[in-house]
């Protein structure tokens, strides 16, 4: 939709210029396009332009660059009525840009997400009282006549479902100018923050740390702040507080979590504290929510978000805050596409708009305890739990001292803690981090394996639902009866447990309790989750059998005993983060216990009692397993003290992608303090029918590696059908 000329704006363009515009397709840089007679535009503003045969919507990034000939200059087609891409957003998108290596086409196609956004969205037909009046009222009529005089305009279909009439009642009415059409545009429905509602009582520290952050954001300048705490120690009314005190000035917030599907509770308490609903922003939402969602975000008629990590590339004209929730939680990383961690991102979004960021966690990553401790971040600190509750103690369960009965995956240490708490009235939770029945099937007789077709990685039974799958591509295929390989009948075993498994034996064991499983393949969106989360506060469960995300934030009275089942589970493999991604979880998982008068405990099964990360729980001190982990890292200059650049490399052929994988290394430039390892196949050497190899570059702190790789692969081709990705700062070693 075309837009008349405005006002004169900074960093206009008159008919005639030339002005370069960005389009959200993969490509390094803007295009050239003339301003047309008659309009103007400035940067920021959001154009359709034509590019090839078609015509597609763009953001006017800078003025041109003159190196297309006038003569073959095209013009833009429209300017769209949508307010224009803030300059702060802009200025991030080329840092993100910059930073991850992609193009910066790919970054704002981030951005312009919503394309269906772009355009305004349409009148609705509505009616009011007219001046005429029918000469026969009927009881309907009269109805729909109070109505409208009690009422604003409706549509039909709202008018008569209010009068208890058909619609065709108000059409007849219409057509004898009873009543008259009006245009409307329909409400995103979004309610409005209301700072002024007072909140729960603060305990002393916590209304310490409020007036801090509080602080900080009237100070409107950028900073980071980590608010650390223990679990259950109240941090999330703490930062409402710095939410409120960013409302008050009349500006947006946004608050990023790890699992948009768990957050029902944190919603819950959102509305208690404003008496309104946040605006939610995650792939879940249908694409008539996403569409109004951003353009009121757009418009600035949203002011608060709450969302998955891709909500920072929300177009916010009016951004005062961001919370990073749960900061140190992986999935805050994007491994697809452009590649980028949201936490990070979020304090380069905060600088660039000159604001607070506050990163919320009970075990804050080493990064930021890093940047804390060297003065980049500031720090508060809640070292109790909120109210009369206390932590939970904490203790390993040998598993060679004290095994399960054979076939069995639970410590008989473990089932006699869970059946005294349930005797007295208590609630339990079941923690293994591995989805299905179980991780691995074979053959009795023969030794064959199910493994996927299209990945390096087995198939994953799942028993409630009698098929096979693999997490990483989702390929499914039915139990077989007989073996694939050798045709022995029921010879198939399960091998090793997943919660479903861990569940079964559960059942057994207590065949009154109440049990759910709860995990991302059994809770399918936030719904479901919010209603499995409620009915477990509600007691209507007697234990909850889950993977990860029952880690994540909830808050059950009642439940007073966590066993986890094979604490040791991600200790091994490759991850230099692997300790302290254990530590993490176990930690928060434990934290679920004793969050209310009822005192809890938490069990880890374990065969590695001794290991620095079982000793740094059962001791408490997470500042002294940071420590160490700080130095072993740094020792071996490995982040956060030193660099890493992954690149993956994958084909559909494994000779034509291991052959260009060693082009590439041999390309590698020679520089001091850059080492490259590689190329090697991947330990997932194939995924989704792609075989993969890696290289990976380790730098000293003072490198600049986007630099570095630039400078190699500007002279690298990458032959078709394979594909070369950048991962600067890995996450996934896999």
């Amino acid at each position: 939709m075309e837009k008349a000329p405005a006002t004169a704006r900074e960093n206009d363009f008159a008919s005639g210029a030339t002005v370069a515009v960005l389009v959200p397709l993969p490509l390094a840089g803007a295009y050239d396009y003339r301003v047309p007679d008659g309009i103007t535009v400035a940067l920021g503003d959001f154009v359709t332009v034509p590019l090839g045969p078609r015509q597609i919507s763009g953001v006017v990034w800078a003025a041109g660059t003159g190196e297309v000939a006038a003569d073959r200059l095209r013009d833009i087609v429209a300017i769209l009525d949508v307010p224009p891409m803030p300059s702060a957003q802009r200025e991030f998108l080329a840092w993100v840009s910059d930073y991850t290596l992609a193009t910066l086409g790919s970054v704002l196609k981030l951005a312009m997400s919503v394309p269906a956004a772009l355009a305004p969205p349409k009148p609705q037909t509505a009616y009011a009282l007219g001046s005429a009046t029918p000469d026969r009222m009927t009881p309907a009529r009269s109805r729909v006549l109070e109505e409208v005089g009690a009422h604003p305009p409706r549509t039909a279909v709202e008018l008569a479902r209010a009068a208890g009439v058909t619609p065709s009642v108000v059409k007849g009415l219409a057509n004898l100018k009873a009543l008259i059409p009006v245009q409307l545009f329909p409400s995103a429905g979004f309610g409005q923050p209301d700072p002024s509602i007072e909140g729960p009582p603060l305990s002393a520290g916590q209304t310490q740390a409020a007036a801090s952050l509080i602080a900080a954001v009237k100070a409107s300048e950028f900073s980071v702040t980590l608010l650390d705490g223990v679990t259950g120690a109240g941090k999330t009314e703490v930062y409402l507080d710095a939410v409120a005190e960013t409302l008050r000035a009349g500006n947006q917030a946004l608050v990023l979590v790890p699992e948009i599907s768990l957050t029902s509770q944190w919603l819950e308490r959102f509305q208690r504290r404003f008496g309104a609903a946040p605006a939610e922003w995650h792939s879940d939402l249908t694409a008539s929510k996403r569409r109004a969602t951003w353009r009121a975000v757009a418009e600035n008629n949203v002011q608060v978000v709450v969302g998955a990590r891709s909500a920072l590339f929300l177009p916010f004209p009016n951004l005062g805050l961001i919370v990073v929730d749960e900061e140190h939680d992986g999935s805050y990383k994007q491994e697809d596409g452009v590649i980028y961690n949201a936490r990070d991102m979020a304090v380069v979004r905060a600088r660039t708009g000159a604001f607070l960021t506050i990163l919320v966690s009970a075990t804050p990553s080493l990064e930021t305890m890093v940047n804390t401790q060297s003065g980049r971040y500031g720090r508060v600190h809640l070292a109790d739990r909120h109210g009369p509750a206390e932590l939970p103690h904490m203790q390993t369960v040998d598993m060679r001292a004290d095994p399960p009965p054979r076939g069995h995956w639970l410590s008989p240490v473990v089932t006699d803690a869970i059946g005294a708490e349930l005797d007295a009235g208590s609630q339990a939770m079941v923690f293994l981090n591995r989805r299905g029945y179980a991780p691995l099937t074979l053959c009795r007789t023969c030794g064959h394996r199910m493994e996927c077709p299209n990945c390096s990685a087995w198939l994953v039974e799942h028993r409630h639902t009698g098929h096979m799958e693999c997490h990483h591509c989702g390929h499914r295929v039915r139990q077989p009866e007989s073996c694939p390989e050798c045709g022995a009948q029921d010879s198939m075993a399960a091998c090793g447990p997943g919660v479903e498994r861990v569940a079964e034996e559960i059942a057994a064991l207590f065949p009154q309790a109440r049990t759910a499983v709860m995990a991302s393949d059994t809770v399918t969106g936030p719904a479901a989750a919010a209603e499995m989360v409620q009915a477990m506060a509600n007691h209507e469960f007697d234990i909850l059998i889950g993977t990860q995300i029952v880690a994540k934030g909830h808050h059950f009275p009642l439940l007073t005993v966590v066993a986890v089942v094979d604490a040791d589970l991600g200790l091994s493999g490759g991850d230099l983060r692997a300790t302290e991604r254990t530590y993490q979880l176990l930690s928060q998982v434990a934290g679920r216990a004793g969050r209310a008068e009822r005192p809890g405990r938490a069990f880890l099964q374990t065969y590695h009692p001794d290991h620095p990360v079982m000793a740094a729980l059962i001791s408490g001190d997470r500042d002294a397993f940071l420590a160490r982990e700080a130095e072993d890292r740094e020792a071996q200059k490995l982040p956060p003290f030193g660099r890493l650049v992954a690149l993956i490399i994958s084909g559909p052929d494994p000779g034509a992608t291991e052959t260009f994988a060693r082009t590439v290394a041999r390309a590698a430039p020679g520089q001091k303090g850059v080492r490259v390892l590689g190329p090697a196949p991947a330990p997932l050497s194939m995924l989704r029918g792609r075989h993969r190899h890696r290289l990976l570059l380790r730098a000293a702190r003072s490198v600049n590696v986007q630099a570095y790789v630039r400078r190699w692969l500007e002279g690298v081709k990458t032959p078709s059908g394979v594909r070369l990705q950048v991962d600067v700062d890995p996450y996934s070693f896999l």
